[in-house]
């Protein structure tokens, strides 16, 4: 069960680096907004004061190290959910890793981030409240593709190690 553990981790870390550099592929030739955890960070350290719904972030106190904070959670989250995929899948799929449980779950985990992150920071469920909903959740289900890519490629490289 520790080598399934320890598979997930690197799994989640995979899949959150692939993320990452997607965001930066979209930022750099795309000129999309900069990848910014701050926020998160922000909305993260009031979760100590048990506020979980902000009616916007921007508005919440600040907190110093929010950046650090955000991509701390941002990592944390990602490892979560590579260990639920490798404990779920089992030590089968990791010997054989297919693309497709990659691809379900990964789609799955953007339900945490439409009905919990994005309403606690003031953005509404789905990102109703945002500028261009249709564009957010499209940006979203995207970028929780290239996720599931990278947890999937990592679980890969992963059967190539031993």
């Amino acid at each position: 069960m520790l080598d399934i553990i320890w598979r997930g981790i690197l799994i989640g870390i995979g899949g959150t680096v692939a993320m990452d550099i997607w965001a930066v592929i979209l930022w750099k030739v795309f000129k999309e907004n900069a990848p910014n955890w701050a926020p998160v960070g922000r909305w993260v350290w009031h979760l100590k004061d048990g506020v979980v719904f902000h009616k916007s972030i921007t508005q919440a106190r600040p907190y110093a190290y929010e950046q650090a904070l955000g991509w701390i959670f941002h990592y944390a989250v990602g490892i979560v959910y590579g260990v639920v995929l490798a404990v779920v899948m089992g030590s089968r799929w990791l010997a054989y890793p297919t693309f497709m449980p990659a691809f379900v779950w990964g789609i799955v985990t953007v339900s945490a981030g439409w009905f919990l992150l994005q309403p606690g920071l003031g953005l509404g469920r789905a990102a109703s409240k945002t500028p261009d909903p249709t564009k957010a959740r499209a940006m979203n289900l995207f970028g929780h593709t290239i996720f599931a890519v990278g947890m999937w490629i990592t679980a890969l490289l992963l059967t190539q190690a031993g």
